[in-house]
């Protein structure tokens, strides 16, 4: 679609069906890491349990205009977006009026495409933004695929757990299906080991596992077990306005420094 090809923003979505595994903070940490290297950033919380929203400082009373609204069709992008504490940092929140999407959304010949709609469209809004980064559910349902079908590309946080890899297959499965689908140009942005521990043998098992699967696609920075990150939310703040030295910091900030360099070497081949 040529409106489409007017998109400038980098759509990413950030997804894997498994809880736990340190999505939402990868979302907002990454995100706060662009925003830090001068990025302008939305995240779109995409998420029922809305932890982005709280992670960054958006209590529930200041919900008025959500993603559950945007997806269906009731306000433009620009009146959903809320400041954050975060310089370049801002987001659209989520509450648990996402978690009836499946249901309402049923009989709708459009349903997949309903996030993409609002994201490709260049008269949107989205242009004001470097980078959309879209914090999905633990769950392979109407909302991930929502994701899917809009984001340019897919960041999946892998826990460095027994296991990790298998709930990968599935993930990967559901790509194929939206790439052959809805959205040709998808692809896996990169998976980022969370969670990690270079002291455990299991950690280390679980990263050459992965590289040896799945190759580049596995970023060379890891996110440790950290902390700080684990205390941050609980301050509603990212970990780099919470302990800007922590390792988590830096290994977020190593992670988005990444992440550019992967997309601006793509954009210039």
């Amino acid at each position: 679609m040529a409106t489409e090809t007017a998109v400038k923003s980098t759509i990413i979505a950030v997804a894997n069906q498994k809880g736990g595994v340190g999505k939402t903070t990868t979302t907002i940490n990454l995100g706060a890491a662009l925003a830090e290297l001068g990025k302008r950033v939305l995240l779109l919380d995409l998420d029922p349990q809305g932890n982005a929203s709280t992670g960054l400082g958006i209590a529930y009373d200041m919900r008025d205009a959500t993603t559950y609204d945007l997806l269906a069709g009731e306000i433009a992008l620009a009146d959903a977006v809320q400041t954050t504490s975060v310089d370049n940092l801002e987001i659209v929140p989520a509450t648990t009026d996402l978690s009836s999407a499946d249901l309402e959304l049923v009989d709708n010949a459009k349903r997949s495409y309903l996030l993409r709609n609002v994201l490709r469209d260049p008269k949107g809004g989205c242009d004001n933004y470097d980078y959309i980064l879209i914090d999905c559910p633990p769950s392979l349902n109407i909302l991930t695929v929502n994701a899917m079908v809009a984001a340019h590309s897919i960041i999946v946080p892998l826990q460095s757990e027994f296991f990790a890899l298998e709930g990968l297959s599935q993930l990967i499965l559901t790509v194929r299906d939206v790439r052959q689908t809805a959205n040709p140009d998808l692809r896996i942005e990169g998976i980022a080991l969370t969670m990690y521990d270079s002291r455990n043998n299991l950690s280390l098992q679980v990263e050459d596992d992965a590289r040896e699967n799945m190759g580049d696609m596995v970023f060379k920075t890891v996110i440790p077990r950290n902390v700080r990150l684990s205390e941050a939310p609980s301050f509603a703040v990212p970990v780099l306005a919470y302990d800007t030295q922590s390792k988590g910091s830096e290994a977020y900030r190593a992670l988005a420094k990444e992440l550019v360099d992967r997309i601006e070497k793509q954009k210039a081949a």
